[in-house]
């Protein structure tokens, strides 16, 4: 059985969230249109200062990036302590 880096797990889980969202915000303000990314301006119900707009983007990366990465983390810690149980 492989043992899980909970380090990088983190850091790659924290970076497709933090480029999901920055990507997914960028594409929406370039796209443009009369309401500019309704849904995704939902996001700002749970990050503090997000918005859809270029700067928003920003904020929006370093939240999803620190959610990934607790996220990614906490997995590989449940998926090492899992293993070492049934080991």
């Amino acid at each position: 059985v492989l043992w899980l880096n909970t380090k990088i797990m983190g850091l790659g889980f924290g970076l497709v969230c933090g480029l999901g969202i920055f990507i997914a915000t960028n594409w929406l303000v370039i796209k443009g249109g009369r309401p500019v990314g309704p849904h995704l301006g939902l996001l700002s119900q749970y990050f503090i200062g997000y918005t859809v707009t270029f700067w928003g983007s920003f904020i929006g990366f370093a939240y999803g990036f620190a959610v990934g990465t607790l996220s990614g983390s906490l997995i590989g810690w449940i998926y090492n302590r899992v293993t070492k149980f049934r080991n």
